[in-house]
């Protein structure tokens, strides 16, 4: 056993309970660090810390605010206003700021179907629900066709929570685009949406979505542009050229609603979703505002959008068709008949002079063998009628395109007036 002089035990005892009392104090400062301020003045700070034995002891420490948050300025954290006023990052900003602009001018929209009861007798029955964007201060509202079809009723509800019944100005099943209109009260004051360009997206870029997903009202999601220039085929089996690619949350609720850049205009129409499970899975995808801009036109003006068509009766080539009439390709677009006195007679193209009977029982059909065989429009290769319509879905009746055709087995070039494509 060691022995320790009197002098020594002193300077030991003084040591230790200095020791302690630092190690007392070092706790005591990191508690008051993260404690909130006291009486909304960022100078005093109050903490509660356990004495060790019964009760508590209050501890009041001076101390300046900036030893406990992050110095003003410094990008991405939180910083403490002066008056103790909560502020937020240049990012939350600007969300909040899209939100609060945008928010006013997106509708939720809810449908009434027809069902059938157990007597087969026709009942109302509560349909789908989406989202859309007011245009126009008379009360026209865009959204996609999916989301009022089948619909006998429409309701629009609005920021403010008042309802309205909703009718249908026109739809576009090609582009899944959809105009409805509601009756405001002659002293509302609608805020209707900012139309950006699409056209100079970026990938990269933040995008926002506001929405009624699941039917929460008014839901906020952010993301990025994942990807531009998707085409994406539809239900109505036609392909909606450049979608927008977004990893933004998109769910069931939020079709029809808009997609934001960070200035709150709206740069696309939240459509589909690419998931295993029918939840977001960060693969969303919205219609260009600039299609939306030519569509919606369209609707308003017409009803309907119109396109422009080759009038002819076209059959999309398979193998059995190649084989039977022993064709050079096995894709393409046969011309099996050219309407007399039609701009595709004019242009010069050509349909078959051999019928046969193609297909079986009720689906069989008439066509005709050895006419021309169109291969692109405009540029655009045609393999399939889908391709067919994609070549056209932007063209107008009266415009000129060029068509490239194969005679035989020579590639020949026709200048052909469009006519209207029959809805």
């Amino acid at each position: 056993m060691r022995l320790y002089s009197r002098q020594q035990v002193a300077i030991i005892v003084l040591v230790t309970a200095t020791l302690a009392g630092a190690f007392a104090f070092g706790f005591g400062g990191m508690k008051v660090g993260s404690s909130s301020t006291a009486d909304g003045n960022p100078g005093k700070a109050k903490a509660i810390e356990a004495a060790g034995t019964v009760g508590t002891a209050d501890i009041f420490v001076d101390a300046p605010a900036e030893e406990h948050f992050p110095l003003k300025g410094n990008p991405g954290t939180l910083t403490a206003a002066a008056a103790g006023k909560e502020e937020y990052t240049q990012d939350e900003l600007q969300n909040i700021t899209v939100y609060e602009n945008a928010n006013d001018a997106v509708v939720n929209i809810t449908t009434e179907t027809v069902g059938i009861n157990w007597f087969l007798e026709p009942v109302p029955q509560e349909g789908g629900s989406g989202s859309g964007s007011i245009i126009d201060t008379r009360g026209y509202v865009v959204t996609n066709t999916h989301v009022i079809s089948d619909a006998v009723k429409i309701y629009i509800s609005l920021s403010d929570g008042s309802q309205y019944e909703g009718s249908v100005v026109g739809t576009d099943k090609e582009n899944d685009i959809a105009v409805i209109k509601f009756t405001p009260p002659k002293d509302a004051v609608l805020r209707t949406i900012q139309f950006g360009d699409s056209d100079n997206l970026k990938v990269g870029q933040k995008v926002l979505a506001i929405g009624n997903p699941f039917g929460l009202e008014r839901t906020l999601t952010t993301g990025i542009v994942s990807a531009l220039g998707r085409p994406i085929k539809t239900e109505s089996n036609t392909i909606i050229k450049d979608m927008i690619q977004t990893d933004t949350a998109i769910n069931p609720g939020n079709s029809g609603g808009p997609l934001l850049d960070t200035k709150g205009r709206m740069i696309g129409i939240n459509t589909m979703i690419y998931s295993t499970s029918g939840s977001s899975a960060g693969i969303g995808f919205s219609v260009p505002v600039n299609t939306a801009k030519r569509v919606v036109s369209e609707l308003i003006q017409y009803g309907k959008v119109r396109r422009g068509s080759i009038d002819a009766e076209l059959v999309q080539l398979n193998s059995a068709i190649a084989n039977y009439a022993r064709l050079s390709t096995r894709e393409g677009l046969l011309v099996s008949r050219v309407g007399s006195g039609s701009f595709a007679e004019k242009a010069g193209l050509r349909g078959g002079t051999d019928a046969v009977r193609y297909g079986g029982g009720r689906n069989s059909s008439i066509i005709y063998l050895g006419g021309d065989i169109i291969t692109s429009i405009a540029g655009e290769p045609v393999a399939t009628l889908t391709d067919y319509y994609s070549a056209l879905e932007s063209r107008k009746p009266g415009e000129t395109v060029e068509v490239t055709v194969l005679r035989g087995r020579q590639q020949i070039s026709l200048k052909l007036t469009l006519a209207e494509r029959a809805n």
